[in-house]
């Protein structure tokens, strides 16, 4: 199962990624359904999009700090309730999660919806927008797949002298190691040294059970997860992570639930201070 999943994680990777070239496929939100979700029209030449992280989450959901905290931590913001981000995100993902909020149409690599950039161009695309905010989110699809691409942003963005004016965030689904597979010790420094940087990772379920519901792949997957966080905690950035409480079956709830926070705090006795509940909303795609 896990050689399975390499190989159709590698297919993924191979597809938005020109290591020679440095580039990513980025995906175009300008004229994808994923433009009907959006309160303001994408920018960048139609591969961006400007997003509110909002902390609160209504009265039935504890509040999301993510990524307010770390982002006013770094750069000094007092007022952290509402914080704007410019997103980009790679056009690929190795799984289909029933509550992404991103249409499949900008996951699958489509040529006619994404395009190739180098890192120094997606800095210059930010750069020319009007009012731009302190954050960039490297989003997706999933950009555990390529994680060039966060090196080479951070490389960038030090190289213009932004290194302490913007903050650099991505996502990782936890569904592969190739933050130790592919990148160097240099580059793994890079992110470490690079103080403006921050990450997220995705426990896709709290359980077995939980995974196989949200992912759709074989719920021993779940284990996988841990090994992949672990990793991350090694890499020595500021790494948070997400989880989605979703199930069919409530049977021990509160047993397996434990389970789960015992398995956090066997990675890191704090780790569960760092993980949030992620609230699933209505979008395009999760309607149905």
């Amino acid at each position: 199962m896990r050689e399975d999943v390499l190989r159709a994680s590698l297919r993924c990777r191979r597809q938005i990624l020109d290591l020679k070239a440095r580039r990513i496929l980025v995906a175009r939100i300008a004229g994808s359904s994923q433009q009907e979700d959006l309160t303001r029209p994408p920018n960048c030449g139609g591969y961006g999009r400007i997003r509110h992280f909002d902390r609160d989450e209504g009265a039935d959901w504890p509040e999301d700090p993510l990524p307010n905290d770390p982002t006013c931590k770094a750069l000094g913001i007092s007022e952290n309730r509402l914080v704007k981000a410019q997103v980009f995100q790679c056009a690929r993902c190795n799984c289909r999660c029933w509550y992404c909020f991103v249409p499949s149409e900008l996951l699958r690599a489509d040529p006619e919806l994404s395009g190739w950039f180098d890192a120094g161009q997606l800095v210059e695309a930010y750069l020319n927008q009007p009012d731009r905010p302190h954050l960039i989110d490297l989003s997706g699809g999933n950009p555990g797949l390529v994680p060039e691409w966060a090196v080479w942003m951070a490389r960038a963005l030090g190289e213009r002298g932004l290194g302490s004016d913007v903050y650099l965030w991505s996502d990782d689904s936890l569904t592969t190691d190739f933050y130790w597979r592919f990148l160097n010790d240099s580059d793994r420094e890079c992110l470490r040294a690079f103080s403006n940087y921050g990450q997220v990772a995705c426990f896709k379920g709290f359980d077995e059970a939980s995974f196989a519901f949200n992912t759709g792949m074989d719920g021993e997957l779940f284990r996988w997860q841990f090994e992949h966080m672990r990793g991350l905690l090694q890499l020595g950035v500021d790494l948070y992570g997400y989880v989605t409480l979703t199930c069919r079956d409530l049977t021990d709830i509160t047993g397996r639930m434990s389970r789960f926070v015992d398995g956090l705090q066997s990675l890191d006795q704090c780790l569960p201070l760092r993980t949030v509940p992620l609230k699933i909303i209505r979008f395009g795609p999760t309607r149905p």
